[in-house]
């Protein structure tokens, strides 16, 4: 695509959840998809906090900023009812959860704005040190580097050019990484959206909700759904339904997230049967917008 990201973006639409006391590594370990316990402090995770059936509620990138005081950033729109029922089983854990979102920047930041700063490039989800803030180093976008900048409120990285939050959040959905909100809270089981693959799930760390039902899916039979990515010269917004045309009695598929497309037309992070992948698919109806399917940026954990 000839349109490049470059410049830094505020997230009004992150918030972030604060885990503070000596045993928040411990509680997060037994509640999210991710090891927790052995995180350090040069590296961030990709994690899912799921019900008991192994469907996603929220997603957070987390990182530590000391070895008791962790941060997770997830979307605004699920943190107050996040927060609720995360606290629902703290029972005698020395950790306390809080919402900071009112006092934590978030910016994100992309293409040579982002080398700039950063110096250069790292592996995704890596974590970088600058003086109190802290880099979180995504997936590309199209190739273009990204990360995630998370720091005291009131100050912000200091980059070359703005870039315009729509083109941001279209740069979230070509990195083929969905982040969990309220129109898609308990849609998937995290291999739906390729989880397993960006370094979203620890299948060789003990019990959380949903556990038993995440490594089924892995280990017990061929996964049926899994995410792609999708352009529609239509609107698209994440809990559409997409309909195989086909088989129209119901539909295959649903959108996870989604953004206006600069060269035209949207782009969507999609969960389909892979039975329907090569049919021809439409959004919303059996006769709604045409639906093209592109595979996944990054290659597929199959077997772990």
């Amino acid at each position: 695509m000839s349109f490049i990201l470059n410049g830094i973006c505020p997230l009004p639409y992150l918030g972030v959840i604060r885990a503070e006391g000596e045993d928040s590594a411990r509680f997060l370990h037994g509640q999210l998809t991710q090891d927790f316990s052995l995180l350090g402090l040069l590296e961030a995770r990709l994690a899912a906090f799921c019900s008991a059936k192994g469907r996603m509620q929220a997603s957070f990138v987390a990182f530590k900023r000391s070895h008791d005081d962790i941060l997770l950033v997830c979307s605004r729109d699920l943190l107050p009812q996040t927060l609720k029922r995360l606290s629902m089983f703290v029972l005698r854990a020395k950790v306390r959860l809080s919402d900071v979102s009112a006092s934590t920047a978030l910016y994100g930041l992309a293409g040579p704005s982002l080398e700039s700063l950063a110096g250069t490039s790292r592996s995704p989800w890596s974590l970088q040190a600058l003086g109190e803030a802290r880099l979180v180093h995504l997936y590309p976008a199209d190739g273009v580097p990204r990360a995630l900048w998370v720091a005291p409120a009131e100050t912000a990285p200091s980059a070359a050019a703005s870039l315009r939050p729509a083109d941001w959040l279209w740069g979230e959905v070509r990195a083929g990484i969905a982040t969990i909100s309220r129109p898609i809270f308990e849609a998937f089981v995290p291999q739906m959206l390729n989880y397993e693959s960006v370094g979203g799930v620890n299948f060789k760390k003990g019990c959380y909700p949903g556990q038993e039902v995440v490594a089924r899916s892995q280990f017990r039979g061929t996964l049926k759904r899994r995410g792609y990515l999708a352009h529609s010269v239509g609107a698209l917004q994440a809990g559409q339904e997409i309909y195989d045309a086909a088989e129209p009695d119901q539909p295959c598929g649903l959108v996870a997230q989604a953004a206006a497309a600069p060269g035209g037309g949207w782009d969507a992070i999609v969960s389909l049967q892979t039975a329907s992948v090569a049919s021809a698919l439409h959004v919303g109806q059996v006769d709604g917008p045409e639906l093209d399917v592109l595979p996944a940026p990054y290659p597929l954990l199959e077997d772990i």
